[in-house]
């Protein structure tokens, strides 16, 4: 399982959401992000190795706001944008991906279960509703790509 949520990756994540706290807790990672102009706070706690299940350990993103709880189980990495102000987590399962949006100023959105395709396609060829999920989810095709020219298969 490739470490995600360390050390050194916890402060460039950190720095991006200028978090106003950041708080090493026993099996994870705990950072808080405020916007004091529009009265928002959030937690965003990343857990190196979470249990999953009976025998499945992962890297697990958590963010709690006031009004919601999302979790994205098995992140296969982030994306930083300082230019936009957000981490994008990812996870992807098959043909499948998900991403929770962190922002800058206290904000989170969560696209999941989007097909793949989805972020390498015309964007100008979707209906409306779709298309912010996967511009949001197209950061990561990096991601994706890294994996993919990694594995075994791709060296058949």
């Amino acid at each position: 399982m490739k470490r995600i949520f360390t050390p050194s990756n916890i402060k460039k994540i950190s720095k991006c959401l200028k978090a106003a706290q950041v708080n090493n807790m026993t099996d994870h990672f705990r950072l808080v992000i405020e916007n004091r102009e529009e009265n928002r706070r959030i937690s965003v706690d990343l857990y190196p190795s979470a249990q999953l299940g009976k025998k499945i350990k992962g890297p697990l993103a958590v963010v709690y706001t006031p009004e919601s709880h999302l979790q994205l189980h098995n992140c296969s990495g982030y994306i930083l944008s300082d230019e936009l102000g957000e981490v994008t987590f990812v996870a992807e399962s098959g043909d499948k991906i998900s991403g929770l949006v962190v922002e800058v100023g206290a904000a989170c959105s969560l696209y999941a279960n989007v097909d793949r395709k989805l972020i390498s396609s015309d964007f100008t060829t979707l209906g409306v509703e779709a298309v912010l999920s996967g511009v949001a989810l197209s950061l990561a095709e990096s991601i994706f790509e890294a994996k993919k020219a990694a594995s075994p298969e791709s060296e058949k």
